[in-house]
């Protein structure tokens, strides 16, 4: 069994920046395309950002495209996600998502895809 564990929230002003941070604890020569996605209360889970397994390829929605920027580091088997320029409205539950599937150097960007997920960490941007 795979455990992701998320850090790195907490509340913040608007314009201000946030980096989170994904653990995962099973490492594999082939490492785990990852997901971020957010909830809002009373909102649907939403993607956010992807990386594959490598890093070399991620993409970003368009809603954070600019501001955020998710990268990896392979070695420790982080998973990171830097926010910036955060807006009340980016305020929400950021979770991170591990694909059990080998997908190359491709992103995994739909929710029904990921098989293990974190446990969730508070991002929260005042106005």
């Amino acid at each position: 069994q795979v455990q992701l564990v998320e850090s790195g929230g907490g509340l913040v002003q608007a314009g201000g920046s946030l980096r989170l941070s994904c653990a995962i604890s099973r490492r594999r020569f082939r490492p785990y395309a990852v997901g971020w996605f957010r909830q809002a209360p009373g909102k649907e889970r939403e993607f956010v950002a992807g990386i594959s397994g490598s890093g070399g390829n991620a993409y970003h929605a368009d809603s954070v495209k600019g501001r955020f920027t998710t990268s990896r580091d392979n070695i420790k088997n982080i998973v990171y996600l830097q926010m910036g320029s955060l807006k009340p409205e980016d305020t929400a539950v950021y979770y991170c998502a591990a694909d059990e599937n080998y997908r190359g150097d491709f992103v995994v960007s739909s929710i029904r895809d990921f098989d293990y997920w974190g446990q969730g960490t508070q991002v929260t941007v005042s106005s």
